[in-house]
């Protein structure tokens, strides 16, 4: 049965590039957010200097490529999209432009994730869920992720609702 262990050895390997991806893709919106850079800029460091590189002996991890771009490209191509899903799902009073930009970054990721992959929506809102934590792990960011990505979800998957 070493046939099956490989297999779910290969299954999650591919599960954590896919969140590595996720992660990265948020960092990196933010990074074109905060250092005013371009896309191709932001994806190149990433792509050579970040995915499985070594720093300050620190391993960081190998990403799912293909998932990196389509959200990355996805944020950008389809920002004011998101960016009024997610301005629909916060309070009145705090706009997007008002909240964290790694809130902002991270909102961005996941709408783009949501809008161009077949990756069920509450897959993809646990997953930023998880990517909240990772940034935000002692606050209650989480739960407000959790609550702003469950709005999105249900105004353009309204089918996986029901």
């Amino acid at each position: 049965m070493a046939g099956s262990g490989d297999r779910a050895d290969r299954k999650e390997a591919a599960r954590q590039m896919r969140s590595a991806a996720r992660l990265f893709a948020t960092q990196a919106l933010f990074q074109m957010e905060a250092a005013d850079a371009t896309l191709a800029d932001v994806q190149e460091e990433f792509e050579t200097h970040r995915f499985g590189a070594e720093i300050d002996g620190d391993t960081y991890a190998e990403a799912d490529l293909d998932l990196f771009r389509t959200i990355l490209h996805g944020a950008v191509d389809r920002q004011a999209r998101i960016d009024r899903l997610t301005d629909a799902a916060l309070v009145e009073k705090w706009p997007i432009a008002r909240i964290d930009p790694t809130l902002r970054a991270l909102f961005r990721a996941a709408g783009a994730e949501m809008l161009t992959t077949e990756v069920p929506p509450r897959v993809a809102i646990n997953e930023y869920v998880d990517v909240a934590k990772a940034f935000f792990p002692d606050g209650r960011e989480p739960k407000f992720v959790n609550a702003v990505l469950d709005h999105m979800a249900r105004e353009m998957h309204p089918e996986a609702f029901t």
